[in-house]
């Protein structure tokens, strides 16, 4: 649950601001080392799959990197999307990284058909598909939609 409010507070100041704060991302680490060491406990949880999350994460953090530095992604981004994965694991990484492609892309095609989504839009800075397109696009909310779904698979498990 906690994963499930953080991921949503993530999303709503994303679309808000274009910014991330880094401690939501911090606190989605916490409360996975929380959830991770729970499921050691309880026996729910074998070190080889925590292991395996945590270099998915790494993975994601380093590819994230390439795509901050290549201006593609937001640093906030990278960030929140390399904390979900810890959760995702490799058992739901690429179901994960499909949700939040798929909703990223509709969130991008809302945004070109004229949506006010971000606050570019909220200004009145986005009347020309040009100026749409040069407006940025929040993704922190798509990342919680995709969290949101691995949050969900994990409830059912």
């Amino acid at each position: 649950m906690a994963f499930a409010l953080l991921l949503l507070a993530a999303g709503w100041q994303d679309l808000r601001t274009m910014r991330i704060a880094n401690q939501l991302s911090v606190a989605i680490v916490g409360t996975f080392l929380v959830w991770a060491l729970a499921g050691l406990a309880s026996g729910t949880l074998v070190v080889g799959d925590l292991a395996l999350a945590v270099t998915c994460s790494i993975g994601v953090f380093f590819l994230g990197a390439l795509a901050f530095a290549a201006g593609a992604f937001g640093g906030g981004d990278v960030k929140l999307l390399a904390a979900a994965t810890l959760f995702a694991g490799s058992a739901f990484l690429l179901d994960f990284l499909t949700v939040v492609a798929v909703a990223g892309g509709a969130m991008g095609i809302a945004i070109l058909a004229g949506a006010p989504i971000g606050p570019a839009a909220a200004a009145g800075n986005g009347s020309t598909v040009r100026a749409r397109l040069r407006s940025g696009l929040p993704y922190g909310p798509a990342i919680a939609v995709g969290g949101l779904w691995v949050a969900a698979q994990l409830a059912g498990a």
